[in-house]
């Protein structure tokens, strides 16, 4: 069985680093208030081609199953390959491990991956109902409304090919799994985290807005103009 140390010092050098990050990242979760107990996951692609690009040999590090935000540590990040796999780590990984794999190996622009049980999304995921884009953050952000994947179950990567196959055609980095909860994927563990944040929150604004009335829908040209505004122009360059 493959382990980390038949990997190339630079690639083991790599994996310490993304050790690092997605320790940190987790406390993410936790300070924004996104999980409970030991509930959600952070993880991250290890590219391991000499050429730099994503590949099906790349690599992920992923939170332990079953462990405490508080009892998180570089040291207790996993490292699996792509087909779930443990290559490094004492202990067992994440249970959406097979998600996230799915995810890395048939999405290359992805480096990142978040789930969390994050209340307001979550309540959005039980009704099966997709977040409309009713904030101008939205358009920013999600270039339209959080779409509704499908009810799927752990255990298999029955959820990873939901995440894929709704998120595959949609500018969203989101998708709200039915009965389940929020998935993001970005460029990096940093940006995925920042998108599950960002869920939480229009998903609080929207159900707020439900209560006070009928929200109003943003059109789609306006939309689209928020959103290359915010992707192409906002910020430091």
């Amino acid at each position: 069985m493959v382990q980390l140390s038949d990997f190339s010092p630079d690639i083991v050098e790599k994996v310490s680093a993304t050790r690092e990050r997605v320790s940190a990242l987790h406390a993410e979760l936790s300070r924004w208030e996104l999980v409970v107990w030991t509930a959600g996951n952070v993880s991250e692609r290890v590219i391991v081609s000499e050429d730099g690009h994503p590949s099906e040999k790349d690599l992920m590090v992923i939170k332990p199953s079953g462990v405490r935000y508080d009892e998180l540590s570089p040291e207790a990040m996993v490292v699996c390959d792509l087909d779930g796999n443990l290559i490094d780590g004492d202990k067992a990984p994440s249970s959406d491990t097979a998600a996230h794999a799915y995810v890395y190996k048939h999405m290359s622009e992805v480096g990142g991956v978040v789930h969390t049980h994050s209340s307001y999304a979550c309540a959005w995921a039980a009704v099966g109902k997709e977040v409309p884009c009713i904030l101008t953050m939205m358009g920013d952000e999600f270039g339209g409304p959080i779409p509704i994947g499908p009810f799927a179950i752990i255990g298999d990567d029955s959820i990873g090919r939901g995440i894929v196959d709704t998120l595959r055609e949609s500018r969203s980095p989101a998708v709200l799994m039915q009965n389940h909860g929020p998935f993001t994927i970005g460029k990096d563990g940093n940006s995925a985290v920042k998108a599950a944040v960002m869920v939480e929150e229009v998903s609080r604004a929207a159900f707020f807005a439900t209560q006070l009335g009928d929200p109003i829908v943003i059109p789609d040209k306006t939309i689209d103009h928020l959103y290359d505004r915010y992707q192409n122009v906002y910020g430091q360059k």
